[in-house]
């Protein structure tokens, strides 16, 4: 794997702590120990979802393209936008309905769009790199 993608994965192995404390954020809000509204609690339940899946899928697509001998720099590249995607989605999510009591998203929900473009992005990238990789080993 190039050194670049191994410390960007080791970084973001670390993150899952900040995603595990995320965890013990909701739970207070669900047990009714931290307040906030039905939209706030459905939008930070999908933030800490997708922030789970989408390091997850990172991790994993870094992975992937090692294993297969992939160009390195479409590796890093295709990873990295899906770890990207997992920083913007979830702060869509968390900071568009901040606030004592959001009747709707906030501008913030941006984010989540341009999450979801980095995520696309890196997607295509990842699954194109792959398929080179088997075409360039057949």
């Amino acid at each position: 794997m190039d050194p670049v993608l191994t410390i960007v994965v080791g970084v973001t192995v670390l993150t899952v702590v900040g995603i595990a404390s995320g965890g013990a954020f909701l739970l207070r809000i669900l047990t009714g120990h931290q307040g906030a509204n039905a939209l706030q609690k459905s939008f930070f339940r999908a933030g800490h979802a997708h922030a789970g899946v989408l390091v997850t899928l990172g991790i994993l697509l870094a992975t992937l393209t090692a294993v297969v001998d992939a160009s390195p720099g479409w590796a890093a590249t295709g990873a990295i936008a899906v770890l990207v995607a997992a920083i913007f989605i979830p702060a869509g999510f968390f900071l568009s309905v901040l606030g004592r009591d959001p009747a709707k998203p906030g501008p913030m929900i941006a984010s989540i769009w341009l999450g979801a473009a980095c995520l696309v992005a890196g997607l295509v990238i990842s699954g194109i790199t792959v398929i080179s990789a088997g075409v360039a080993a057949l």
